[in-house]
């Protein structure tokens, strides 16, 4: 089923689910949504699997032109409109065909995701339908959307319930940013000077931030003497430390393995708020231990796994 046709791409908008897992060892990034958490919320609005393939929008959403009658739902950080009119984020939409799909600017936050009954129907690259732009593979020809583009959907009945997002789920973005972080695993190659200033400092994005990793701006931090290592493993979250002292937090579609020495590891449940930041946003590391981490992620994935049945139901 043809869904949608695109009649504005917007900055930076592909398809993505949950990531490409099992091919690290090869070089092909994980990919997948930057913030999972809205990306899994859109999906169970409209019923759809926790993976299916939604679109990803950037700080200037798409505009869509409504193929057929359709269901949809919008998370993360949006202003949406429906033939010119606002309309409610986290929840269960119904279109008619010829609606047009708009976005007004991005206040807070960074990304959007726009699920659709049944699922974004694109090929299946290595078990995931995520676009790897760098690599040229996945999602739409393994590029971001163009003007003329057609989505298909997957789903022709429309569902009899609508879904709602109780308020106290929904996600906050703001644009400072407290990230939970865990030491390692080259920590002992920085000054003890070196891990103050990265626990106490704030650092801002810089406009150098993309898919791949956000480089941000603030105090230097010191190494002991060399930045390189011999290069290792590489994913979300880590955060690298060239010799400029200037932090890298690595991300989605970041390569897999890198040479820099790697202060720290942000915590896998803040990773989705990480996904929300944009250039100037600030963000301040925070310190816990493993023990605490391994909470947060059991707190995390029964959040996700009960998420379905805490949705409200609308009349």
């Amino acid at each position: 089923m043809n869904a949608f046709q695109v009649s504005k791409p917007g900055f930076f908008t592909t398809v993505q689910d949950l990531g490409r897992y099992g091919y690290l060892r090869y070089g092909v990034p994980i990919s997948g949504a930057m913030d999972t958490f809205s990306l899994i919320a859109a999906n169970l609005l409209v019923e759809n699997n926790s993976n299916d393939a939604c679109l990803e929008t950037t700080l200037i959403g798409p505009e869509l032109r409504t193929l057929a009658n359709t269901q949809i739902a919008i998370t993360g950080g949006a202003s949406p409109k429906i033939n010119g009119q606002q309309v409610p984020m986290w929840q269960t939409l119904t279109l008619q065909e010829g609606d047009v799909i708009s976005f007004g600017k991005m206040e807070k936050g960074c990304r959007t995701y726009i699920s659709i009954g049944g699922g974004i129907n694109t090929p299946i690259v290595l078990g995931s339908r995520s676009t790897y732009v760098r690599g040229g593979f996945g999602g739409i020809n393994g590029r971001q959307l163009k003007m003329g583009d057609v989505i298909e959907g997957s789903r022709t009945l429309l569902l009899q319930v609508a879904h709602k997002m109780p308020d106290k789920l929904v996600p906050q973005f703001a644009t400072k940013i407290k990230a939970h972080v865990i030491l390692g695993p080259q920590a002992d190659m920085f000054t003890e000077k070196g891990i103050d200033t990265f626990l106490s400092s704030q650092y801002k994005v810089t406009i150098e931030a993309d898919r791949m990793g956000y480089r941000l701006e603030g105090p230097l931090i010191d190494h002991k003497a060399k930045a390189d290592i011999v290069s290792d493993a590489l994913l979300p979250g880590a955060i690298q430390v060239p010799k400029d002292g200037k932090p890298i937090v690595i991300m989605r579609d970041a390569q897999t393995t890198g040479g820099y020495s790697k202060i720290a590891v942000v915590i896998t449940s803040d990773i989705s708020m990480l996904g929300q930041a944009k250039p100037n946003d600030i963000i301040q590391f925070s310190e816990i231990s493993v023990k605490e981490a391994h909470e947060k992620l059991k707190e995390h994935y029964r959040l996700l796994n009960n998420l379905s049945g805490m949705l409200i139901k609308c009349e």
